[in-house]
């Protein structure tokens, strides 16, 4: 294997040149090219399977055929595809992302995996530089709150990965190798008996990376491997599965004044999901779901450390008590457990470990028939943090026309404070008595079919804030504290084009629009969110064949403001091409290229001289990357 992997990083580039123009695919060509296709299921608005054009809410789908289009593909860029995603990361591959949904912060997006929180305990956010997604058979991205169906960090949206269930005996081999010194190994095996499977992958990904700033003198690189186990019984009587998945490696980064010291990190996710469910009668079904989710960061220059336990179970039940209507009752317990020590410029060390249980009861009823479509639902969330908080959600959806619906979707939610803003690290002083953020949101829109392969969909919302959790700096103690001060009010638009052919052409473009305001504070006037750009464009185009395909995708941001707004981050637009070919019954190949005009971009603002001190520093976005790959069915 490292003999193949050797020679793979010299011949590539050069074949990939020759190669790329053969077949290119978008991640629009995963759906078939014909009308009469059955409608896309989702199941993260409602908590089961439903239509995804009789959700009352706006809501996308990255498809298995997208995700499977370069297996080196980090879901960070996958989702960039999304224009009311705003995806910033500190560099290229392993590096720290942040998810802006909507304008929001990135702590209010919930990202789950197969229903399990994934968002750590210590800083709310979600580590999705360092999930796999080998397995991965549907990524589903609900914009607006969901807090009635997910509790906290439900604010901007929920962002969900599925991961797939085999329905055939299969055993493959991918491997994708490309510049930097990228490459990627899976072996999977499928095995199906009856209403029986088991799913086993194992995969392995290392990359040379490129320079993360501009002011980093050395390549920072990756390397990570990972397995998952899936397996159980599924039939119209009842279903059980058990679900094992884990992942590690090691991120090397740049850090100090100038960030442009060198240093590494090792972490490591486990994930444990035993799901169950049971058909008392048709319309009556009892769901339940216990899962461990343990995220761990280490530093390797250092004692530092970060380390989140997640405990869940999960228990509900969906009675269909009349035609066309049903009620879900539910109840989650969550203990989660954060760590965390940190080390300042002068060696002293400060450390915490708390655990937080909660408790969520939650409420919804649906109607659904072919003009109507409702959802409403509450829930009261029990916490040994911060008390009792209540939230809900009223949403429907009309088909006015044959050709045409709309929609309307009110619903509140909340973040509850993380560990980080609740106690002392080496820069900040502890607040126990931090309430958690509250949101009221507001959307309508419309979805149009124009003619008969041309659809248009249009929404526009509004999001307010209140108790942003924010940190304030103390000149006497040259010390922070977070408290409960802010406002924010999110604005924003979103419109799109998609059209396709039976004969396999399509063509699709989204642009998102927000209005990121921070209400200003003792007298002080409004200001903008960081690293929140106001337009966003996205669109792609080409070929889909169940031979070959090929097709181009577009990203373009417009520019962001940082915390020196002398240096904000400059819009760009990056190119993608992408391909397949299915050489033989068990044999496809497939090519893509990341940033094809080889376009030079920041990402984010990493430091800025003050006082004549320091250098300019901005986190920099990875140049051109080309990749080859092959599929051996077995």
């Amino acid at each position: 294997m490292s003999i193949f992997f050797k020679s793979t990083r010299t011949f590539l580039p050069n074949l990939l040149s020759l190669s790329v123009l053969a077949a290119l695919q978008t991640v629009h060509a995963a759906e078939p090219a014909t009308d009469s296709q059955l409608p896309v299921i989702v199941v993260t608005a409602s908590r089961a399977p439903e239509a995804i054009n009789t959700v009352p809410a706006s809501i996308s789908v990255i498809t298995k055929d997208q995700i499977q289009q370069s297996p080196v593909n980090e879901l960070p860029n996958l989702l960039r595809q999304d224009a009311s995603l705003n995806i910033v990361t500190s560099g290229g591959y392993g590096q720290q992302t942040s998810i802006f949904t909507r304008g929001t912060e990135s702590k209010h997006t919930l990202v789950l995996l197969d229903g399990v929180r994934i968002n750590n305990a210590t800083s709310s956010a979600a580590g999705i530089n360092f999930l796999d997604t080998t397995d991965i058979g549907q990524i589903e991205v609900l914009k607006g709150p969901a807090s009635v169906q997910y509790g906290s960090d439900a604010v901007g949206g929920v962002i969900q990965l599925i991961s797939a269930k085999p329905t055939k005996q299969n055993l493959f081999t991918t491997v994708e190798g490309g510049e930097n010194g990228l490459y990627k190994a899976i072996l999977g095996a499928d095995l199906v008996k009856d209403d029986a499977y088991l799913q086993i992958r194992g995969q392995k990904l290392s990359t040379d990376g490129s320079p993360v700033t501009t002011t980093a003198k050395e390549d920072s690189g990756y390397d990570q491997k990972g397995y998952s186990v899936k397996g159980g019984i599924d039939n119209d009587q009842y279903a059980l599965s058990l679900e094992a998945r884990g992942n590690q490696g090691k991120s090397e980064y740049v850090t100090g004044s100038d960030y442009d010291t060198p240093a590494s990190q090792d972490f490591n996710n486990r994930l444990l999901n035993l799901k169950g469910r049971y058909t008392i009668a048709p319309d009556l079904n009892v769901n339940l779901r216990v899962s461990q989710f343990v995220d761990k960061l280490d530093q390797n220059e250092s004692t530092d450390y970060v380390h989140s336990d997640q405990k869940e179970a999960d228990l509900n039940i969906r009675w269909g008590f009349a035609p066309h209507q049903n009620v879900l009752f539910g109840v989650t317990s969550n203990k989660a457990d954060a760590k965390a020590l940190s080390t300042d410029f002068l060696g002293n060390q400060i450390s915490f470990d708390h655990d937080v249980r909660s408790t969520g009861y939650y409420l919804q009823h649906q109607y659904q028939d072919a003009i109507f479509s409702t959802q409403a639902g509450v829930r009261v969330e029990d916490s040994s943090q911060f008390g009792t908080h209540t939230t809900g959600q009223l949403a429907g959806r009309i088909q006015v026309l044959p050709t045409t619906s709309v929609y309307a979707n009110v619903g509140t939610a909340f973040r509850a404070p993380n560990a980080f803003e609740l106690f002392s690290t080496t820069y900040t002083v502890s607040n126990p008595n931090l309430k958690p953020e509250e949101s009221t949101s507001y959307e309508i829109g419309v979805n149009q079919q124009i003619v008969k392969g041309l659809d248009a969909n249009l929404a526009v919302y509004r999001t307010n804030i209140d108790d942003l959790i924010t940190l304030i700096y103390n000149p006497a103690t040259f010390k922070s504290q977070n408290q409960n001060v802010a406002k924010t009010k999110l604005t924003g638009a979103e419109a799109g084009l998609k059209w396709k052919l039976d004969s396999g052409w399509f063509a699709s473009g989204s642009y998102a629009y927000v209005q990121p305001i921070k209400e200003g504070q003792n007298g002080s006037s409004d200001s903008e969110l960081l690293r929140r750009p106001r337009q966003t464009l996205t669109a792609s185009a080409g070929l889909q064949l169940p031979q070959y395909g090929f097709s181009a995708e577009l990203v373009s941001k417009s520019q962001a403001k940082e915390y020196d707004e002398s240096y904000p981050t400059s819009g760009y637009a990056i190119g993608n091409l992408r391909g397949y070919w299915q050489a033989l019954p068990n044999v496809r190949l497939f090519a893509n290229v990341e940033n094809f005009t080889d376009r030079k971009y920041a990402t984010a603002l990493a430091n800025a001289p003050y006082g004549g001190f320091g250098s300019l520093s901005q986190y920099l976005a990875p140049r051109r990357q080309a990749s080859l790959g092959i599929t051996l069915n077995y």
